[in-house]
């Protein structure tokens, strides 16, 4: 393959061995963490007073998406999950801010939607489920980066 570079004057071909390659760079927008050994549930919510119920425990986690391991095997690609996703606090760092009120304050705590964009059969009985977190505030977002830049990344 020959890239052509212009530079002011002149224009010099590249060998296929200098040319920059994709190989190395990271695709994701965000960067994935390795949750599963922190055995976090994550839970459907019914809304309101209502308590959800667990949906399946979440196994990697990035500022824009999310993979989660449950029994639900009727989960398909592009159906939409209202789910409720809690982390604990971690090195004083909460994964979310509650803009809801005057004063904006930390929380551990987010409901949203997760737009199914892949399932993957484990077995007889499980599936992993990955998705986009679809309706997080930026500020949200912000958090959840700053939070997950402090744990293990996913391989």
């Amino acid at each position: 393959m020959t890239i052509i570079i212009h530079s002011d004057s002149q224009t010099e071909p590249l060998d296929s061995e200098d040319t920059p390659t994709l190989g190395g760079a990271d695709r994701r927008e965000h960067r994935r963490h390795d949750m599963e050994p922190a055995e976090i549930t994550v839970s459907r919510w019914e809304g309101g007073n209502r308590a959800g119920s667990p949906l399946g425990q979440l196994v990697d986690l990035s500022a824009g998406g999310v993979r989660i391991r449950t029994r639900d095997t009727a989960i398909r690609p592009d159906q939409h999950i209202r789910l409720r996703l809690e982390l604990p606090v971690y090195a004083g760092i909460s994964p979310f801010i509650n803009t809801g009120i005057e004063k904006p304050e930390p929380r551990n705590d987010w409901v949203g939607w997760l737009a199914v964009t892949r399932v993957c059969r484990i077995n007889d009985y499980e599936v992993e489920v990955a998705g986009r977190l679809v309706d997080m505030e930026e500020i949200d977002r912000g958090m959840l980066g700053l939070y997950l830049s402090t744990q293990p990344l996913a391989a």
